[in-house]
């Protein structure tokens, strides 16, 4: 038995679904059902049975679940042990971000865990939540900044961070739509949005594309798979006149003369940011650094 085929039937059974647990692991269903059942093969076992109302464990399933959850949580336990083993003899926290993190989070934590924990030395990575949410599946990172909080029980969830979103218009656009308290929203019909891959954070990007639709705005053609949208890609798209973009109110990218950022009335854009952890995680720099958090307005 292979650790993925764990991973694979012990979601399986947790969510109730095929569907489901193949959204939690980030892979697809028919995938999915390969593991498992290449895992029942070994066996020589049935360990799920199907029915209209989804997946639930055999007697030998159930058997097995136990089992693999344990194998999983020693999984985890081993790899956090070896991260004492570093070259300069500190705990490595390993921390997934994701790109505009209000300029305020960080601090506290970061502080906090430095007074607790002297001994451990965080290591960031900048990661889209779908490749931090893949990370933490797959024990490679500690703990991550997701806009999207995971579902099942496999991860524990915080909100850490409410951003009302604003608009970022080349400034003789601006000038034009923007009234004493912001642009309404479907002002911007008729300009094209300059928006990520879906593939990056998919729920957060059907919520967004919802509400986008929903006030009769053009979307444009989808991004590339695997473009990251830098604040250098916003400024120039924008900047010509014929597109907007998003970006928060304490946006920490300075903004060239050609371009302007106005609030939107009613706030109707509003992104979300959770602190992401495994939920068998007995680290007290974790616990530490998660407990330092926050949830500030910044709209």
């Amino acid at each position: 038995m292979e650790l993925r085929e764990l991973r694979a039937f012990v979601a399986a059974v947790e969510e109730g679904g095929m569907s489901a647990a193949a959204r939690r692991l980030h892979m697809s269903q028919p995938a999915l059902s390969q593991t498992i059942g290449a895992l029942e093969r070994q066996l020589g076992l049935k360990l799920l049975t199907r029915s209209t109302t989804g997946v639930h464990p055999t007697e030998a399933g159930t058997a097995l679940l136990g089992e693999a959850r344990a194998v999983l949580a020693r999984h985890e336990q081993a790899l956090n042990a070896m991260t004492r083993y570093t070259q300069d003899g500190c705990v490595v926290l390993r921390l997934g971000i994701p790109l505009e993190l209000p300029a305020d989070l960080l601090g506290p934590p970061l502080e906090r865990l430095a007074t607790a924990c002297p001994g451990t030395r965080v290591e960031a990575r900048h990661l889209s939540t779908a490749a931090q949410a893949a990370a933490l599946q797959a024990g490679e990172l500690d703990a991550g900044l997701l806009r999207e909080r995971p579902p099942g029980r496999q991860f524990d969830a915080m909100p850490v961070a409410r951003e009302n979103l604003g608009v970022l218009l080349a400034t003789v656009r601006a000038a034009e739509l923007a009234g004493p308290d912001g642009i309404h929203l479907d002002a911007l019909d008729g300009l094209q949005w300059v928006g990520f891959p879906r593939s990056g954070s998919p729920a957060w990007y059907d919520e967004l594309t919802a509400i986008l639709r929903s006030h009769g705005l053009d979307l444009g053609p989808p991004a590339a798979e695997g473009q990251a949208l830098i604040p250098e890609v916003k400024l120039a798209a924008v900047s010509a006149g014929r597109s907007f973009a998003l970006a928060p109110p304490k946006w920490t990218q300075p903004l060239p003369a050609t371009v302007t950022w106005s609030s939107l009335i009613g706030n109707p854009l509003v992104r979300r940011t959770w602190a992401v952890w495994p939920a068998h995680s007995r680290r007290r720099d974790v616990a530490t650094f998660i407990a330092g958090f926050t949830e500030p307005d910044h709209s």
